[in-house]
């Protein structure tokens, strides 16, 4: 568990995001440290998902500054991005149908073969891409049969997967998660929350994303609440509890009902 006099691996101060008249974040602060587990939680449109763009590159804030591992970004784009060690699983999940998953899993990342004298441009490494992606899937107990398959023919929770389990590999210094065990079974689901808890032993820094507040008070050291694009709680998890959580999301009393 990171502490305090650690310079965080994640440093997002005073952001803000419009769509026109539309303030989807205003003047958020969030710190997420390598090691930590962080539970970004929030109803349908109180910023989580803008905020994550943000971060990830795809989007420019308005107002404010991210830093990661320090490093203040500007003009960050997706690729800038990913080059810190930042990977993101969206909930759109980013993946190509028509791709088999080891295309899938080095999506940007393609492997060459590399010929002495010959320019690697154009020769696609696919027996590489493919033992390394059954290693990384079988390291992290993820079992989806051949990787041969087009990602299309796959099950939803079969993609969700892919998705986790790509970023997971290639996140070296961050990992946000967004709704992560959405479309999973019981075994998939518990899968993938005993992987975030990895992460985290394994020095990394976790956003943790879900509306489920057993898996959020599960997993998280901390818990950050968005409402209407601002930043209305930041409690060690420890000492709150699901029922002062969705309080805060809601902005109501639960014990006192109007």
């Amino acid at each position: 568990m990171a502490t305090d006099s650690m310079v965080p691996a994640l440093a997002v101060e005073g952001l803000s995001k419009n769509y026109g008249a539309v303030q989807a974040v205003r003047g958020v602060d969030l710190e997420v440290f390598a090691g930590e587990i962080v539970g970004l939680v929030g109803d349908n449109g109180s910023g989580k998902s803008t905020l994550v763009r943000c971060v990830a590159g795809s989007q420019k804030p308005d107002e404010g500054t991210i830093r990661i591992n320090g490093i203040l970004q500007t003009d960050s784009n997706p690729h800038k991005v990913r080059l810190t060690g930042l990977e993101v699983v969206h909930q759109d999940l980013s993946l190509v149908d028509t791709l088999d998953i080891a295309a899938n899993f080095f999506l940007g990342r393609e492997k060459c073969i590399e010929i002495p004298g010959v320019s690697p441009f154009g020769f696609l490494d696919y027996g590489y891409m493919k033992k390394f992606t059954n290693q990384a899937l079988a390291d992290l107990g993820v079992n989806i049969g051949s990787i041969d398959r087009p990602v299309g023919f796959l099950s939803g929770g079969q993609r969700q997967m892919v998705a986790v389990a790509r970023a997971i590999t290639w996140g070296e210094s961050i990992i946000i998660l967004d709704e992560p065990a959405a479309s999973l079974g019981v075994e998939q689901t518990k899968l993938v929350l005993d992987l975030v808890r990895r992460l985290a032993d394994r020095n990394r820094a976790v956003v943790f994303i879900s509306h489920n507040m057993q898996h959020v008070m599960g997993v998280t050291n901390r818990i950050v609440v968005l409402r209407l694009g601002r930043k209305v709680g930041d409690l060690r998890t420890r000492d709150t509890s699901a029922r002062e959580i969705v309080e805060l999301i809601t902005g109501s009393d639960l014990g006192n009902p109007v």
